[in-house]
């Protein structure tokens, strides 16, 4: 694996380092988003990081990507109050190799006042390599911007 494509630049299609990763996605990243109209793609330039020891990216990438994307299009779907992650099925359909840029999109089917179905994808240029489906819950208690904690009134961060 020593000769491996440099990642894809993702500034070159208009993407922009995500600021809303949290921790993990931080590490497990870098993430990119961009915009696109009233939606929003997420991104991931594969690189050996990445990789699992058969030289492609790792299935656990892919899905915390699409569970990342997913989440934030379902907080966007509940007015901007926090979700969690009840299932997720991904189905992976072709592998992701070093020096892919890993494009994830979702969207909402359905939204009751609990729950968000979202539908998702992820692909690497015109391949599509995952296809997913979340159920995500609508937390209605308030959590804390700095820290995630629920202590909104008294959070010491």
């Amino acid at each position: 694996m020593t000769d491996l494509p440099p990642p894809a630049d993702p500034r070159e299609g208009g993407w922009k380092p995500s600021r809303s990763t949290g921790a993990f996605m931080a590490l497990a990243g870098p993430l990119w988003a961009r915009r696109e109209g009233e939606d929003w793609a997420h991104g991931v330039p594969a690189a050996a990081q990445h990789l699992n020891p058969a030289g492609l990216v790792r299935g656990g990438l892919l899905a915390s990507l699409m569970d990342h994307a997913l989440s934030t299009i379902a907080w966007e779907a509940a007015e901007r109050r926090p979700c969690m992650t009840l299932q997720l099925d991904t189905h992976f359909l072709s592998p992701a190799r070093a020096g892919e840029l890993i494009e994830a999109r979702g969207r909402v089917p359905r939204r009751s006042a609990n729950l968000v179905f979202l539908r998702g994808s992820l692909r690497a240029g015109e391949r599509q390599v995952l296809a997913a489906q979340a159920l995500m819950k609508i937390r209605r208690q308030e959590i804390c911007a700095s820290c995630f904690c629920t202590n909104t009134t008294y959070c010491r961060i």
